[in-house]
């Protein structure tokens, strides 16, 4: 404990001198460049995570160009077209199997003894009745058809929504590690060393991990 409230005044500052006859001057706390409001949108002043979220959520795939990731692009319209694809296809076999499941029960009711399903006669459409005769049964079945559609569609709806969501956390996760350090610029020094204990001495391994000074800074890129 002791140890413990002797470091503790170290670990609220850091002490910087310029050179050897230099005045000694309190740093204040380091802020990752990720959190500076170092650029511009709109006449704003916002961090580079939060214009590349709202650029992300204005136009699906901007918060990657601004990231420079173009080689996701693809990706990202790939899946946001081949959901929005799944749900107009979908919806409108939805629509075309609603109108004529109510034609059919204007027709099976006696409401409308002419009624006719209006859908396509080719393939598995709703007019097809061959596949769904008028007939209780050929009824009860395309409303199994109707049913079906309606839960693709709405599953699609929600594919759409995650499409969008993941392609703005995707820009606000590459924002934050923009300037993040992954080169091999680093050390690690393993030792043994001794510890004094009363009575009998103990032995271990110490683990030393040092960044070292990067040779090259790094260029801020503006969008």
């Amino acid at each position: 404990m002791g140890l413990f409230c002797l470091a503790a005044p170290a670990a609220r500052a850091q002490t910087v001198t310029a050179g050897p006859d230099s005045v000694q001057v309190q740093a204040g706390p380091t802020v990752a460049d990720s959190l500076r409001r170092n650029q511009r949108l709109l006449g704003w002043r916002v961090t580079r995570p939060q214009k590349a979220t709202i650029l992300a959520a204005v136009l699906p795939g901007a918060g990657q160009v601004y990231n420079h990731k173009y080689w996701k692009l693809p990706l990202v319209y790939g899946a946001l077209g081949g959901t929005v694809y799944g749900e107009i296809f979908y919806f409108s076999r939805y629509i075309e199997f609603r109108d004529g499941y109510r034609a059919r029960l204007k027709r099976s009711s006696g409401e409308d003894p002419n009624a006719v399903d209006p859908g396509p006669t080719t393939g598995s459409h709703s007019g097809n009745t061959a596949i769904y005769p008028y007939t209780p049964q050929g009824n009860a079945n395309q409303f199994n058809a109707l049913r079906f559609y309606r839960t693709q569609r709405d599953v699609f709806f929600a594919y759409i929504g995650l499409a969008y969501g993941a392609q703005i956390l995707d820009a606000l996760v590459d924002a934050h590690l923009h300037d993040f350090d992954v080169s091999d610029n680093l050390s690690l020094n393993v030792q043994p060393y001794a510890l004094p204990v009363p009575g009998s001495p103990s032995f271990g391994l110490a683990f030393t991990f040092t960044p070292r000074t990067a040779a090259k800074s790094v260029v801020p890129r503006r969008f």
